[in-house]
């Protein structure tokens, strides 16, 4: 069954696209010293790329990268060309699922990455609801807030109150 979305096509790019302009790039994707030595760890210099762009995904925008996913030339020459690779690389990345999963809990356990569910995720949900209830009686009334949960760095919208209960709603799903 297809999800509804609250979100239109152009605020789902713009909160899940790789940045392509070069101050967002240098700000969001140099990497430091540590990062280069877990990235040189990687056997090939496809996993060696494709690793440093899982990482670089993960921290800006906060998402993993899918399987067959076309990354932005801008983003993988500045990675490749920090970690002394080539980006013609990238094509042979994760030639097998096992790869790409493999990355994902080294990134998970070398940097801390958790996925967001659980309790975690329900107990936010339901303070969200109770701060929600705080604005029912002003229909006008817009909140600015940041959810957090899986695939998502983060959402930060203007939404009305109805929309707010809408994303609890298809949230908790």
């Amino acid at each position: 069954m297809p999800r509804r979305s609250i979100l239109t096509e152009r605020q789902r790019a713009s909160l899940l696209d790789l940045p392509t302009d070069e101050v967002m790039i240098l700000h969001h994707y140099t990497l430091a010293d540590d990062d280069i030595e877990q990235i040189r760890t990687r056997r090939h210099a496809r996993n060696r790329l494709g690793f440093a762009l899982q990482l670089c995904a993960f921290r800006y925008p906060g998402r993993l990268l899918v399987p067959g996913e076309v990354i932005p030339l801008e983003v993988s020459r500045f990675i490749a060309a920090q970690i002394g690779e080539e980006v013609e690389d990238l094509c042979q990345y994760a030639e097998t699922d096992v790869t790409r999963r493999r990355h994902l809990i080294d990134l998970r356990l070398i940097y801390g990455f958790k996925m967001f569910s659980g309790r975690g995720a329900r107990d936010l949900k339901d303070w969200l609801e109770r701060e929600a209830e705080r604005f029912v009686d002003d229909p006008n009334i817009h909140v600015i807030v940041k959810l957090f949960f899986p695939g998502f760095h983060h959402l930060s919208t203007n939404i009305s109150k109805y929309d707010f209960h809408r994303a609890l709603h298809w949230i908790g799903s």
